[in-house]
């Protein structure tokens, strides 16, 4: 398989600031008399002569990012969250540096010693193309990913493997969400598979 990406799809880059200050050279443009003299046969290419336009564009700094570019690199890093009730919370981090989103109880459930229950958080959440959401933490989260394209109630399966009941309160932390990148190869029936070492 070619490790090219399809045409399809776009590769966007992140946002750089500008440099605050760039300072311009003017060189002096190549002449055809300052190439190889006459009669030298080095083996080398002869350097061609720029046009001065050219030479300073490859000086300035680049152009900004078309505003839809930049939109659309902006909204790759958005995770949209519709709450459906007064006791739903959006998904936080609990520190800076967290690799996920904290969830949270939308209402109060007893678990039961050596039982599961489905547990809502009273949200919808829209992921961006190309990456899931995988649970993580809780009591035992027994549910694990949200597509891309799923836009129904959040609700996380809990098990609780201990002798005795467990409470939940709204607004407890129950699970934790992760934005994971996703490949999406295309399934290539063949008749022998590449060998492995």
């Amino acid at each position: 398989m070619s490790n090219t990406p399809s045409p399809s799809r776009t590769t966007l880059t992140p946002l750089i600031p500008l440099p605050k200050r760039t300072k311009v050279i003017d060189p002096t443009p190549l002449s055809t008399t300052s190439t190889l003299p006459r009669g030298t046969d080095s083996g080398f290419a002869t350097p061609t002569p720029l046009a001065a336009s050219t030479t300073m564009s490859a000086l300035q700094p680049p152009a900004p990012i078309a505003p839809s570019i930049a939109a659309a690199a902006a909204a790759e890093q958005q995770l949209q969250v519709q709450l459906l009730s007064a006791n739903a919370q959006a998904p936080k981090k609990g520190s800076q540096f967290a690799a996920g989103h904290d969830l949270f109880s939308a209402e109060e459930v007893v678990i039961p010693a050596r039982g599961r229950k489905l547990v809502g958080t009273d949200i919808k959440i829209s992921v961006p193309v190309g990456t899931c959401l995988a649970y993580k933490h809780g009591i035992d989260t027994l549910a694990g990913v949200i597509d891309a394209d799923y836009r129904g109630p959040v609700g996380v399966i809990l098990a609780n493997l201990s002798d005795e009941d467990f409470s939940i309160k709204i607004g407890d932390r129950i699970a934790q969400l992760i934005v994971e990148k996703i490949l999406m190869p295309e399934v290539l029936v063949v008749n022998e598979l590449e060998a492995s070492e």
